[in-house]
């Protein structure tokens, strides 16, 4: 069993940045992949971001590559989206989720989610 819990959400001006994070409680967190996905209003959750499990492979949406870099302490428990560039339509709701060893940009493959953080990006 894993429990996820995100923060850093928030209000910011395009081009600015942002850090999420996702802190983790339960055994055995290193052994699961990671992910980012977003849901903006009227629209389905979609990926954004994944990490392996040993922090060694990661695989953005086009949308967000070269923007967004996603990372993981093992040691904390924890898993890290930076934003930089934030564009409006970049605003949604951000959740990370764990999935057991492999990472994919499949959100029905990962078990366990958080609750959520708001992105709001203004013009």
């Amino acid at each position: 069993q894993v429990q996820l819990v995100d923060s850093g959400g928030g209000l910011v001006q395009a081009g600015g940045s942002l850090r999420l994070s996702c802190a983790a409680s339960g055994r055995a967190f290193s052994s699961y992949a990671m992910g980012w996905f977003r849901q903006a209003p009227g629209k389905e959750r979609e990926f954004v971001a994944t990490i392996s499990y040993s922090g060694g492979s990661t695989y953005y949406a086009d949308s967000v590559k070269g923007r967004f870099t996603i990372s993981r302490d093992n040691a904390k428990n924890t898993v890290s989206l930076q934003m930089n560039s934030l564009k409006p339509e970049d605003t949604a709701v951000y959740y990370c989720a764990a999935r057991f060893e492999s990472g994919s940009y499949r959100l029905w493959e990962y078990t366990y989610w958080g609750q959520g953080t708001q992105v709001t990006v203004s013009s």
